[in-house]
């Protein structure tokens, strides 16, 4: 058995990037699947919204810089059955550090290397920018999945990140690939947001069926430490994360 690594990115921020990273992470948890998060944003958006305190543990900055055993970054994630490698502000400067580093661009995916026997799926949740960690992201990764808001000008940027993912498929890792677009803070009431599902499907046939709506308590949950599936575990936005996992296993053949 060997994980399915799977980054999720956008440059633009505010998408539900960290939200369906984490959302997804504890659907399959609690399918029975080995799920490892690995939280790469300096802001710890995705550490927070688990309840994690890292405290003096090192995290994906040590593992990143070569420090220690990637093994002892590992953390459990009390009441959720998921494991994270948490963030610390330290990742901001790692961008950095890493510029002289040999082989910068697959710290990453040698650090997860060790660990890819332990689990189904390791998911790693990016920064909102295409740097050197976003690279190392998509170098250690198989898939990625695109998380992009039913909002205004939804589609902007797209188009350089699908040029990233070409170059980083020539250059890095020819075995790259897209396993879907997720269509999130969907809101009924607006012809806006229909009109963009409709222009995303259009230009993206690997988008998902599944619709994550906009939802205030999904937006609450972080804030208290907690995936959805505890904080409100029978909404709306709770039934489209798991019905998101279903979609997401079936994908790639996993019996559900």
């Amino acid at each position: 058995m060997s994980a399915r690594i799977v980054t999720f990115v956008n440059q633009k921020g505010g998408v539900g990037k960290t939200t369906t990273a984490v959302s997804l992470a504890a659907a399959l948890g609690r399918r029975g699947q080995k799920v490892l998060l690995v939280d790469l944003d300096a802001q710890a958006n995705a550490t927070s919204a688990l309840g994690v305190d890292p405290g003096d543990r090192p995290g994906v900055y040590e593992a990143l810089l070569d420090e220690i055993d990637v093994n002892e970054c590992v953390m459990e994630v009390p009441h959720e059955a998921v494991r994270i490698i948490p963030a610390s502000p330290a990742l901001a400067g790692a961008e950095v550090e890493l510029v002289p580093a040999m082989a910068r661009e697959r710290r990453l995916a040698n650090a997860l290397h060790p660990l890819r026997g332990d689990f189904d799926w390791i998911f790693i949740d990016c920064p909102p920018s295409l740097g050197l960690l976003t690279i190392n992201a998509l170098t250690a990764s198989d898939n990625v999945v695109i998380p992009v808001q039913c909002e205004y000008m939804a589609l902007e940027g797209l188009s350089r990140l699908v040029q990233t993912l070409d170059l980083v498929r020539r250059n890095l890792n020819p075995g790259l690939s897209i396993l879907g677009v997720v269509l999130t803070m969907y809101d009924a009431r607006t012809r806006l947001s229909q009109q963009v599902v409709d222009e995303v499907r259009t230009h993206f046939e690997q988008t998902f069926e599944t619709i994550i709506p906009r939802a205030v308590r999904l937006s609450e949950a972080p804030s208290h430490g907690q995936s959805i599936f505890r904080y409100d575990p029978g909404g709306r936005a709770a039934n489209a994360y798991d019905k998101l996992a279903e979609e997401l296993l079936s994908r790639v053949g996993v019996p559900v």
